[in-house]
């Protein structure tokens, strides 16, 4: 009778792990999900209390191991059980029963994930700009070298992706002979047009403020500045890191274009915690 049970159970929960997948398939219903869940979940519980209490053998017990001659009537029982194979069977069809079970449990809970969405793979560490994209403000209108004054100042996108969050950009006109960038970048800013991410390195807030006074920007947030002529290094406030920089060319035509990518992927650092805080 318990067996009966347990194999009514289990396949209440295969059925009811089956129909979970099947109602969320199909756009899901909040109420019906958690009945079903509550079956399956219910189903295995009760039918693992009812095996460990009625299939197992109610006590142990231990004693000294001694030879043990069969008799030829005990032999003949367990020849006939074996080739009856009742029991046997009937722990198998539940043993099988109850892998499905564990089959549909793990199927409805792996199945949501798809309401994640795709993976973001590389996209967080790569922008709209790549090399000869050309710099166009927040009206879509193309920035020329000379478009800027010293001390004027920009926002730009990628031309095809004007208000693209993670390629906005910031652009900085300063006097060529103040620039102190790395040797590496030494021709990322021609005529001092200088670029860097407008996505601040401490919480992603957007850098607006220029101070020329001081040729820094400044970030609204949380007060963290950067020198615009050293790289964009920060200089105050909590950001732990310069703004990357957005490597600068001039066409025939006199606009400003895109060399490639940022420097470094942009925003807060979470892609490289280990180099420091």
């Amino acid at each position: 009778m318990a067996a009966a049970w347990i194999a009514v159970l289990l396949g209440l929960s295969v059925a009811a792990g089956l129909g979970l997948l099947v109602l969320y398939a199909l756009g899901g219903q909040v109420q019906l999900e958690g009945a079903l869940l509550m079956v399956l979940l219910g189903g295995i519980g009760l039918s693992l209390v009812l095996w460990g209490k009625f299939l197992f053998p109610p006590e142990r017990a231990t004693e000294d191991r001694d030879v043990l001659l069969a008799s030829p009537e005990d032999l003949r029982g367990v020849e006939g059980a074996l080739k009856r194979g009742e029991r046997l069977g009937r722990r198998l069809f539940l043993v099988r029963l109850l892998y499905a079970a564990a089959g549909a449990l793990g199927l409805a809970l792996a199945f949501p994930v798809r309401s994640l969405g795709p993976g973001p793979g590389r996209a967080l560490f790569r922008t709209a700009w790549s090399a000869g994209a050309r710099l166009v403000d927040e009206t879509g209108a193309p920035v020329r070298v000379d478009s800027l004054r010293v001390g004027g100042v920009v926002t730009v996108f990628p031309e095809g992706h004007l208000g693209s969050g993670d390629s906005q950009a910031i652009l900085v006109r300063v006097s060529e002979a103040a620039l102190r960038l790395p040797p590496e970048r030494a021709d990322w800013a021609p005529a001092g047009n200088v670029c860097y991410s407008k996505l601040c390195t401490h919480a992603g807030c957007p850098v607006g403020l220029y101070v020329s006074d001081t040729q820094q920007l400044q970030c609204p947030c949380h007060q963290s500045a950067f020198l615009v002529t050293e790289g964009a290094r920060p200089v105050f406030g909590p950001a732990p890191r310069p703004l990357p920089q957005l490597p600068l060319s001039v066409d025939e035509e006199g606009f400003l274009r895109a060399r490639g990518d940022f420097s470094e992927p942009v925003g807060p650092g979470f892609w490289n915690r280990e180099a420091g805080p």
